[in-house]
């Protein structure tokens, strides 16, 4: 199995665009593994760092990547499954960054509030889960790692890793995680993979812009839809159809995702376009995914169980 690693650290991807010569080829139908840094670049260990040295945009949320993924074509959509996804460190990291997170004043939200004290937490993981605080008396939170970025190169752009959009990147949902299937959109020759960002938990809408930051090695099962061209990134569970929306405010970013939905629903699965508006109205389950990044994220899922009955339940 091909084991990509992220490059030297002045080659590592802190833009998901098309300009960056690829450090890998695979092939559809290929399985390969991935290994990727922590948002900080794995140069947090101890909770006494001063963060204005260590974070410094846009110079956060490497990825690995970019990776050409051969005979993918703009028009197509790359679908991605994730396997296992491997923690490769015995803590996770979070912290509070000045300026930044869904309850403080930011650069896109001015108040005269003085900014937050930056404050950094060490989990400790070990096999009962990921410990808080060792202060607090609670209960382990379950280590459950996805990646909070995974994205293809638009067409001409460059994108910060710190953004999501409709090209992927930086959506925070939970929902890419093992046994999934994410669909993203080809507009380059060779679609220009990127993946990143692992958490090892996160609670819905990322509130104070950080979860539990931890370096991974995941497993990727890639394949092509060709000539079947989506708008925004999907994702599919064994449960569920998901549509991503992007964007500010957040109700446009809830649109996108049931626009999104909706349409997935009618072209793919037989339903009429408004018999799925009402329906959705009914069934649809939402995930804020992050309510603090460049854009937000919103995931509308549809309950596959209320396809139509005869209706197929998996693929794109």
């Amino acid at each position: 199995m091909q084991k990509i690693l992220p490059p030297a650290t002045e080659d590592l991807a802190f833009v998901i665009g098309p300009y960056q010569r690829p450090i890998a080829r695979v092939q559809p139908g290929e399985t390969f593994q991935v290994s990727t840094l922590d948002a900080f670049g794995n140069r947090i260990d101890s909770p006494d760092l001063d963060l204005t040295k260590i974070i410094q945009l846009p110079y956060v949320n490497p990825c690995t990547g970019p990776i050409f993924v051969e005979g993918a074509s703009p028009g197509d959509t790359l679908a991605v499954t994730v396997g296992e996804i491997s923690i490769t460190r015995d803590y996770a990291v979070s912290c509070l960054i000045p300026e930044f997170g869904g309850l403080c004043g930011t650069v896109y939200t001015r108040t005269l509030n003085e900014p937050l004290p930056q404050r950094i937490l060490l989990h400790p993981i070990d096999k009962s889960g990921m410990i808080h605080d060792p202060q607090l008396d609670i209960i382990p939170i379950p280590a459950e790692p996805f990646y909070g970025t995974i994205g293809t190169s638009p067409a001409i752009e460059a994108i910060s890793t710190l953004s999501p959009g409709f090209h992927g990147g930086n959506m925070d949902a939970a929902d890419i995680c093992p046994g999934n299937t994410v669909y993203l959109p080809v507009n380059v020759e060779g679609a220009l993979l990127f993946v990143g960002d692992g958490h090892a938990a996160q609670g819905d809408a990322e509130v104070c812009g950080v979860a539990a930051e931890v370096p991974t090695t995941g497993t990727f099962t890639v394949n092509l839809i060709k000539g079947n061209a989506i708008s925004t990134p999907r994702v599919e569970s064994e449960d569920f159809l998901m549509s991503i929306g992007s964007a500010r405010p957040m109700e446009d970013a809830a649109r996108i995702a049931f626009y999104d939905l909706i349409s997935w629903l009618a072209a793919d699965y037989g339903f009429d376009r408004i018999a799925a508006y009402q329906l959705c109205s009914q069934v649809a389950v939402v995930r804020v995914a992050n309510m603090v990044d460049v854009l937000y994220s919103v995931v509308a899922k549809f309950p596959k169980k209320y396809l139509l009955r005869g209706q197929q339940v998996t693929g794109n």
